[in-house]
């Protein structure tokens, strides 16, 4: 047995793509590790952004925001078999480190930063072009 590894950011892609992993880990017999990850607005950004309360844990955040997603796509028992990973840092980074040893990493063709028009976004382009595993790009 396996692993794939899924990049899930909520985003209804990434909840296609989900989908598309567990099915194909059924086929296989692989298991599903699905990934979220966030990291803190660049300088010039934050700059602009009010200040943020001191209890504010983005990792919690993401956390439940991974949790929420796997149990939209997967329901409340499907979402127990997957394993769930939320890290800081680059989407499309963690993802790449995440991927190291699976047999297929499977993302969305865009997530919520990518711009409509485009045929991929960012992430999955990036991760296309560097990975060490096959990837799956899920379109709509």
């Amino acid at each position: 047995m396996g692993r794939i590894v899924v990049g899930v950011d909520g985003s209804e892609q990434s909840i296609k793509a989900l989908r598309w992993a567990v099915r194909q880990a059924e086929l296989t017999g692989d298991s599903v590790e699905a990934v979220n990850s966030w990291e803190y607005p660049a300088t010039s950004w934050a700059s602009m952004m009010p200040g943020l309360p001191e209890d504010f844990d983005p990792q919690a955040v993401a956390t439940v925001a991974l949790n929420e997603a796997l149990e939209e796509a997967l329901g409340a028992e499907g979402a127990a078999d997957v394993e769930k990973v939320v890290v800081i840092g680059n989407a499309a980074q963690s993802l790449l480190e995440r991927a190291k040893g699976a047999n297929l990493l499977v993302v969305g063709a865009r997530g919520y930063s990518g711009f409509k028009a485009t045929l991929l976004g960012s992430v999955s382009l990036h991760v296309t072009q560097h990975a060490r595993c096959p990837v799956t790009v899920v379109h709509e």
